[in-house]
């Protein structure tokens, strides 16, 4: 397997931890984002959106970092990290869609203002991402993992852009059960760490 990514990205760092949870073979090829590398012919041939991050599974591509933890999941036949009862699968299901929405427009629009200097309006994307912490930390009151009894791809899915949060001025201090919930999901056998970069609080 070859992982399509780029070292500071949150969505391709769901992809990678997962394949090391797994405990699969796979071969990280960085995409030199600023370069443009995202947008040459050779890239959008594998993916026509020019995101990363991108898998290919020995000629089967799947892009996006939940779509690529579905694949792996069900390729691996692990229906512990991603159950087949039907109503375990739509409660992960209602996480990887947190992930690309409260968690995308929230913590990690926040560490884009101040990692890749994107123009969102900072005080807005900061309240967003206090918005689904609070839900975040409501919810880990009483439980371990987002969903069952132990973890599936929807704590994946979440990891990383929490964790990273105060990159993007987003203070974490408030919340006890979430922080909680960031270092059992570090000790996890296989864990890779998402890169650490000097922004935000983290200054």
């Amino acid at each position: 397997m070859k992982l399509y990514h780029h070292s500071l990205s949150g969505h391709a760092h769901r992809a990678r931890l997962f394949l090391s949870l797994l405990g699969l073979p796979h071969e990280l090829i960085e995409v030199d984002l600023a370069s443009g590398a995202h947008k040459t012919a050779d890239f959008l041939a594998l993916n026509p959106f020019g995101q990363v991050p991108v898998l290919d599974d020995h000629g089967v591509v799947v892009a996006d970092s939940n779509a690529i933890l579905v694949y792996l999941a069900k390729k691996a036949g692990r229906a512990d990290w991603l159950p087949e009862d039907p109503q375990g699968a739509a409660a992960v299901q209602r996480w990887l869609s947190v992930a690309a929405g409260e968690i995308a427009y929230g913590p990690a629009a926040a560490r884009l203002v101040t990692v890749f200097g994107a123009r969102f309006d900072a005080a807005e994307v900061i309240a967003r991402a206090h918005t689904i912490l609070a839900k975040l930390e409501s919810h880990l009151a009483a439980r371990q993992w987002l969903v069952g009894e132990s973890p599936t791809i929807a704590d994946v899915a979440i990891y990383s852009y929490v964790a990273r949060a105060p990159e993007g001025n987003v203070d974490l201090a408030g919340y006890a059960a979430v922080n909680a919930f960031l270092r059992r999901v570090e000790a996890l056998p296989g864990f890779v760490p998402f890169i650490r970069t000097p922004a935000g609080l983290a200054a």
